[in-house]
């Protein structure tokens, strides 16, 4: 994985995620989003960030095995990387994966968001610290009787979009794009000049021009 000091994810940060997939259609990469059902706690959480993913699965755990269980969860979180987006996907529809402390512990470490393909709790304090959380659902169900991390770092699969380790992961309100890692150099420049592009577009749009004359003139829309 790049270094911290790359700085993609702070120039992707500042792209729209439906800007990044209109560059992505262009580049013949149709499948780079992630499921629709996948939403931010609140409307302005916004994330951009290299990929750590996680995997894990249902698992009805006697209470002896608690203890093993919580402590390869804790192993996984503390695994994660500064400047990444945790992206786990659970395999599930019954338990809480994250939570307030999981949250906080990511947060200390300047992670820059968690996708998680499955639920949360303490949904209500996460969302007033503010730290951008995507999820599937919401319940009060602790995970640790009922599921297991499977392991860490290597590609998964979301809803047909395959996701590795040290892809760039951006979400906003419309949603979560995957960007390989291979071409997210690439990317990123052509959505720069499209946001330049577009910011034209909309000034002439405001000042009277009709929508076919812009985009005649600018070739965008």
């Amino acid at each position: 994985m790049a270094s911290r000091t790359d700085a993609l994810p702070r120039r992707f940060a500042k792209i729209y995620t439906a800007a990044i997939t209109d560059v992505m259609d262009e580049m013949g990469l149709l499948r780079q989003t992630l499921p629709a059902p996948l939403q931010p706690l609140t409307p302005g959480m916004r994330m951009a960030g290299y990929a750590f993913t996680a995997r894990g699965r249902p698992h009805r755990g006697s209470p002896r095995e608690r203890d093993a269980t919580l402590r390869r969860f804790l192993q996984m979180v503390g695994a994660v990387l500064p400047d990444s987006v945790l992206v786990l996907a659970s395999n599930d529809s019954a338990a809480a994966h994250f939570g307030e402390l999981s949250m906080e512990a990511l947060r200390r470490r300047k992670v820059r968001g968690a996708v998680i393909d499955g639920a949360t709790r303490d949904a209500a304090y996460i969302a007033r610290v503010g730290f951008p959380t995507f999820v599937r659902y919401r319940t009060p169900q602790d995970s640790v009787p009922r599921w297991r991390v499977s392991d860490w770092g290597q590609p998964l699969t979301i809803g047909g979009v395959r996701v590795a380790l040290g892809d760039i992961v951006v979400g906003d309100l419309d949603g979560v794009v995957v960007v390989p890692r291979r071409v997210a150099q690439e990317v990123l420049t052509r959505c720069e000049k499209l946001v330049g592009t577009e910011d034209k577009v909309r000034a002439a749009v405001k000042r009277g021009m009709t929508p076919l004359e812009a985009y005649e003139k600018f070739g965008a829309f």
